[in-house]
Order: structure tokens, then C-alpha cells, then sequence
């Protein structure tokens, strides 16, 4: 199976390549100012649709990516997530992060945790990363709380790159969680 056609299903959802019709859905969903508040700015309908070319294309080099999300039972996008390559660097690169974003009608009812389950179980198992980080503001309870319960674990701050010095949102926490780890907490009956 490509990279382009890989779906990954789990018990609500699936985790699968994009489409074309996707680009309205993420363009409100990254337009939503309540959805971006962890993020510099909302974006664009051209700065999301270049966001997901840039997905595709990430998609396409390395064989997994940050996939759109979508029910079993209803049609259409409620999020993205996904593994991809930390793109600049910092003290934990090269690296594999796992991220998620969604929509805010399919928020708090536990669609990010179920598919950041099925992102890890594919990069540890099929895909035999060594390691998945993950990082958000300080300020993101809910993303790091779901961190921690995914079994990462915190390994201090950093400064991001991608922001300017003095920028309010340059200061990010990092979490890791190692291949063994996640073997070890699966055989623990976690």
C-alpha cells in the first residue's frame, strides 16, 4: 500500500490521505479563531490550502504525515493528525512528532486521543520509529495533558525557531515517548 492510500482505522475514526474536497473544511477549520488559540494566527484560505499541499507533500517523501480525520459514521473532516519530520532544529532533532488539531464541534469528546492512539501504534509498529516527540505552548493544558496521558513524558522547554525572539508563544514544552516505553506500557495493559 503507498503512502498516498494508507488508512488507519480505529474504533470511531480513520486516519486517511487527503482530498481534494477536504480544502473547504480545513480552510474553516484553520480559519476558527477558537481552534488557532495556540497558534501565532489563524490562516487563510491560501495559507491552508498551502499547508496541505505542504502535508501531501510531506506525505508523499516519507511515507506518513499528519492525515485528515474523519468519522466512520459521517462523511467529511473533523481534524488532522499524524506523524511528521521536525522540519528545523533544535536540541531533540532530527526528530518524529506526532500532532493533532480539530475542529471545535469535534473537541473535548476524546476524537484526539483516539487518533494520536492509532498515530503511535502505526509509527512504533509498522513504521519502527525509535521515537515520537510532541511539543505545544505552556499555556495548552488540554494538549499536554493529553500528551502525558499517551505516556510521553515532559523533557523541558525549548525555544521554537519558526517564532522571533520576544514572540509570546516562542517558549514551547517537549514530550518524548520512546518505542520501548510504548511497548512496555502496552504489555503493562495500559
Amino acid at each position: 500500500m503507498s503512502a498516498e492510500s494508507t488508512v488507519i482505522q480505529g474504533p470511531r475514526i480513520r486516519l486517511r490521505p487527503w482530498r481534494e474536497e477536504d480544502r473547504e473544511a480545513f480552510a474553516a477549520m484553520n480559519a476558527d479563531p477558537e481552534v488557532m488559540r495556540h497558534f501565532p494566527e489563524a490562516l487563510s484560505r491560501e495559507r491552508s490550502d498551502a499547508l496541505m499541499d505542504r502535508i501531501n507533500a510531506g506525505i508523499a517523501q516519507d511515507g506518513f504525515g499528519f492525515w485528515a480525520v474523519e468519522r466512520h459514521d459521517a462523511p467529511g473532516i473533523i481534524g488532522l493528525c499524524g506523524l511528521a519530520q521536525v522540519p528545523w532544529e533544535a536540541r531533540f532533532t532530527p526528530a518524529v512528532e506526532i500532532a493533532w488539531r480539530f475542529a471545535t464541534a469535534h473537541q473535548r469528546q476524546g476524537y484526539a486521543e483516539e487518533a494520536a492512539r492509532i498515530a503511535l501504534a502505526h509509527g512504533f509498529g509498522p513504521l519502527k520509529l525509535e521515537e515520537i516527540v510532541a511539543f505545544t505552548l505552556p499555556a495548552n493544558l488540554r494538549s499536554w495533558g493529553l500528551m502525558e496521558r499517551l505516556g510521553m513524558r515532559p523533557d523541558g522547554d525549548f525555544e521554537n525557531p519558526r517564532l522571533p525572539e520576544g514572540h509570546p508563544m516562542r517558549r514551547h514544552l517537549l514530550y518524548r515517548l520512546s518505542r520501548r516505553d510504548w511497548i512496555d506500557a502496552r504489555l503493562g495493559g495500559e
